[in-house]
């Protein structure tokens, strides 16, 4: 098993910058390829980001390519989501997911999941 704490979130203006961390304990982290989600109300979760156990792959939902980058650092137990210019419709819930098998942009193939960090961009 592995354990996932997200943190990083909190209320920033349009066009700022937030990094999202997501720190990782348990079984060896760079088994896993991680992924970030994220949920707003009313909505559905969507996938936003995802990067290969070793970090040489990387995807993103075709809203955040260029404004956002998924990166690992399997030493440290952690996966990070910097996230530049924002906009309002970036407002959810973020989660950290992490999977034994390859990097998915599909929710279900995620075995564990964090607990989310709200992230609010005004306008």
């Amino acid at each position: 098993q592995v354990q996932l704490v997200e943190s990083g979130g909190g209320l920033v203006q349009a066009g700022g910058s937030l990094r999202l961390s997501c720190a990782a304990s348990g079984r060896t982290f760079s088994s896993y390829a991680m992924g970030w989600f994220r949920q707003a109300p009313g909505k559905e979760r969507e996938f936003v980001a995802a990067i290969s156990w070793s970090g040489t792959s990387m995807y993103y939902i075709d809203s955040v390519k260029g404004r956002f980058t998924i990166s690992r650092d399997n030493a440290k137990n952690t996966v990070l989501l910097q996230m530049n210019s924002l906009k309002p419709e970036d407002t959810a819930v973020y989660y950290c997911a992490a999977t034994e098998r390859v990097a998915s942009r599909a929710s279900i193939e995620y075995d564990y999941w964090g607990q989310g960090t709200q992230v609010t961009v005004s306008s």
